[in-house]
């Protein structure tokens, strides 16, 4: 599973059994319950890893949401027993509104969908990475 962390919303994504194919699952919002919902998530989709998409400077410095992004990562840690992976995501939501445009879609309904589409793109390029 990949994570898009942010303020208010959260992105969701989860690749096949075989991690070939990463596809966005959902957006959830960023509230008191976002740990509990990522659990059940990992125990019914049998999520075996999650990466994070770690949002850091052009020049790989961390940021006021890099910090936010680690502690959000610290907390899920103490609820999970599976790895948890960051991962660069510059340019991912960038990527993402392209994709989103080349669809057709408007901006209303992208950003709707936009943060598990960024999830998706995170997802993705770990997994092409480990070929």
């Amino acid at each position: 599973m990949a994570i898009d962390y942010g303020d208010v919303r959260i992105g969701l994504a989860l690749s096949d059994p075989l991690q070939i194919i990463s596809q966005p699952y959902k957006v959830i919002p960023n509230n008191e319950q976002t740990i509990k919902t990522i659990i059940s998530i990992i125990k019914t989709d049998n999520v075996e890893k999650i990466i994070l998409g770690l949002p850091q400077n052009l020049d790989g410095e961390d940021t006021k949401k890099t910090i936010e992004v680690r502690n959000f990562a610290e907390l899920l840690k103490t609820e999970i027993d599976i790895p948890l992976i960051f991962w660069d995501e510059r340019y991912t939501s960038v990527e993402a509104n392209e994709k989103l445009k080349q669809m057709g879609y408007n901006i209303a309904e992208s950003r709707k969908v936009i943060d598990k589409v960024a999830a998706s793109i995170i997802l993705k390029n770990y997994m092409d990475d480990q070929k």
